[in-house]
């Protein structure tokens, strides 16, 4: 792996575990106050993927190309993303019964890798 791939994922990584680790904690707080876990999900889902687009563009990639067309990419990264979290929860926790809290910090990871490798080669990707 070149080191500005590692460097990119280190610094991914950085942005992620903390707005990730700040929305979960928020998805349990949610969740204890009786909102259900998709409807705790949508929301701390959409505003995570708010901020980061910031954090991702400027410290993780560096990104200098255009403001409109990167956040456009973006946006269709993440509703990739937001179905995918939407459908592990829907499968594992309404279909076989496991406890959402798990079943969401694993989708947290899952979809964090999916992403990573999306804004990479697609959202963020420098012009040839």
């Amino acid at each position: 792996m070149k080191i500005q791939h590692k460097k990119q994922l280190i610094k991914y990584l950085l942005v992620g575990v903390a707005s990730n680790a700040a929305g979960y904690c928020t998805y349990l707080l949610l969740t204890h106050l009786l909102l259900p876990p998709k409807i705790a999900m949508t929301l701390l889902y959409t505003l995570t993927a708010a901020v980061s687009f910031f954090g991702n563009k400027n410290i993780t990639f560096s990104h200098e190309g255009n403001l409109f067309g990167a956040g456009f990419r973006y946006l269709l990264a993440q509703a990739l993303g937001y179905l995918m979290n939407l459908v592990i929860l829907m499968v594992f926790v309404d279909q076989f019964g496991y406890n959402h809290r798990v079943v969401q910090a694993i989708a947290i990871v899952v979809v964090a890798f999916y992403l990573f490798f999306s804004l990479k080669l697609f959202v963020f990707r420098r012009a040839i």
